[in-house]
């Protein structure tokens, strides 16, 4: 019997820290498990089937970025950084290796734990009512029951966060969505003011529907200062 809160693995060298974020998750009916090195985060992703990874980017051996690069091979697994380094490249480049969410040390725990609530939200499948229900548009098929996506016939990974966020675009086509709606909708009201996540992750859809912003948009464009538009220029 799973634990009602979800089970989440912690990466971090730092035992106290790891011993504390236990502690506070525990009490909030989440079950815990802990790592102390990349290789071995890996390993216990394998052994416990977390439901959510909170991960450090300074381990030693492979570091956050990397374990992250790896999980993101196999596994579409929420994972959460949490870390001291707060400039904005390294925030990008754990997003971008596939990470769900970014965190700075030091930080609150209440604040933790509802990002913990919105990935595992995020990441729960809620089987569409319709099991035949896709959107196709251009190249691009998006099977809502199955949480896949095809590019010319060709599935296409994607993370839980970027498959939320492409269903919520494609199924409003020609509608213009604030970044705020997005926030929203995506990631929930705590996240109003990060508008830089819609930015990155709209830059990694588009890679992954083959698009070049700077040559060939044809499906998702911005709207400057007002948020992003999905169409299909080709029609």
């Amino acid at each position: 019997m799973r634990d009602a809160g979800g089970r989440v693995l912690i990466i971090d060298d730092e035992r106290p820290i790891r011993r504390f974020l236990s502690t506070v998750l525990q009490a909030h009916d989440y079950a815990t498990f802990e790592a102390s090195s990349g290789e071995d985060g890996l390993a216990a992703v394998t052994r416990y089937r977390p439901d959510v990874v909170i991960l450090d980017l300074g381990l030693p051996g492979i570091d956050g970025i990397e374990v992250t690069r790896r999980l993101r091979e196999w596994t579409t697994i929420p994972i959460i950084i949490l870390s001291v380094r707060d400039q904005e490249a390294d925030k990008i480049a754990a997003l971008d290796a596939g990470a769900d969410d970014y965190l700075t040390k030091p930080f609150g725990m209440e604040e933790l734990r509802a990002r913990v609530q919105a990935v595992l939200r995020r990441a729960a499948v809620s089987p569409a009512s319709d099991p035949e229900a896709r959107i196709r548009v251009g190249a691009v098929e998006i099977d809502l029951a199955r949480h896949t996506v095809a590019v010319a016939g060709e599935e296409v990974h994607f993370t839980p966060t970027e498959f939320e966020l492409l269903r919520l675009l494609a199924s409003h086509p020609g509608r213009i969505l604030t970044h705020e709606a997005i926030l929203k909708q995506v990631w929930g009201l705590e996240y109003a003011d990060e508008t830089h996540y819609v930015r990155t992750y709209v830059n990694q859809i588009r890679k992954k529907l083959r698009e070049n912003p700077a040559a060939n948009v044809r499906y998702i464009l911005n709207e400057p200062g007002l948020g992003y538009r999905f169409v299909d220029l080709d029609e």
